[in-house]
Formats: structure tokens, sequence, C-alpha cells
């Protein structure tokens, strides 16, 4: 399977709204929050393609993700997936990135569609489970499943700031274990 990388991996954040954020009921939301300001830090350290995808209804996008990624507004949608955007699938697939890791809200509804969607177009998605929320336990779990049956994987941020840090001795590979050990605070 492949291993993402700063070199080889896009983020997607999805429907981190502040009207659906709170549905999270497996992640409290300051430590999914700290989890997805974490991504998106990587993001602007390592220079990673990161993308916004929301719904109408969800409200403000989060600002532990907007405040850290000031260029990236969020692309709005009318479907459960986020490669339901013509625009965005596009975007990645300029970007040549094939390795997508996946943060946000509802893991049983945007995050399960999304990746497997991004499955189908061969794209390898890898699921950040600390920087996801679910509705409820059993029915996360069964959507976790179900893509690591279709060819996806779970991670963490705290698993792809380790896969990016390189070396600790250098100044961006020194921030990378910052960015880590923030997130082992969690």
């Amino acid at each position: 399977m492949l291993i993402p990388t700063k070199d080889n991996a896009a983020i997607l954040f999805l429907d981190l709204q502040e009207e659906i954020i709170k549905s999270s009921h497996t992640r409290t939301v300051p430590k999914l929050e700290l989890a997805a300001s974490g991504l998106a830090k990587l993001a602007a350290l390592h220079k990673i393609p990161a993308f916004l995808s929301a719904v109408p209804p969800g409200g403000a996008f989060s600002p532990a993700v907007t405040s850290v990624l000031p260029g990236n507004a969020p692309r709005m949608r009318t479907q459960t997936s986020a490669f339901a955007d013509a625009g965005l699938v596009e975007a990645l697939k300029a970007s040549g990135r094939k390795a997508l890791i996946l943060s946000g809200v509802a893991s049983e509804i945007v995050v399960q569609r999304t990746a497997l969607d991004a499955l189908a177009a061969g794209y390898t998605a890898f699921v950040a489970v600390d920087a996801c929320g679910g509705v409820d336990p059993r029915t996360e779990d069964a959507a976790f499943r179900r893509i690591v049956a279709a060819g996806g994987a779970t991670t963490s941020a705290i698993t792809f700031a380790a896969e990016t840090a390189g070396d600790f001795t250098t100044e961006i590979g020194g921030a990378t274990f910052g960015i880590m050990y923030s997130l082992l605070g969690a």
C-alpha cells in the first residue's frame, strides 16, 4: 500500500463547519479541531495541497483550519461526497497527488462517501481517525470497516506528522516534530 508523504499526499477537510462539527459524538470537538489544525499546519509547513469542502447549511468552516490555511476558501457542494464537486476532482488531478488524507464530520456520511469515491477514482484514501468525528461509535466503526474493505486505510494526524517529519535536526523536521508532539498531548 502507498504510504502517504509530503510529496504524494493531499489533505481534504470535509464539513468541519460550526453546525456540523458539534454532531461529533465519537471525538470531542476540541480534540477533533486540534487534530484537524495539526493537519492544516502540516499542509502549510510542507506545502501539501489542502482542500476544504462544505455544504451550504453547515455554517462557517472551523477557524482551527481556516486560520492556518487562510487562502483556502471552502468549496461548496450539494451532495454527500466531495467527489461530486467536479472542480475539486479536477484540482486534485492537477495536483498529481494520489494519497488523500481525510478529516471531517460525519465519518458515516461525507468521510465515507468521499473515501469510497476517491478509491473508485484511483486514489488511496487514508482516514485520519483523530481528525474525524462520527455520530455513533458503532456506525463510525462500520464506516471505517467499509472504507478499509474497499482498499482504503485508517491513520491519524499524528502518524501523518511522523511520516512527513524527515530529519528532526532540520528546521522543517523540527517544526514537524513540534506539531507531532502537540498532537500527542491531545
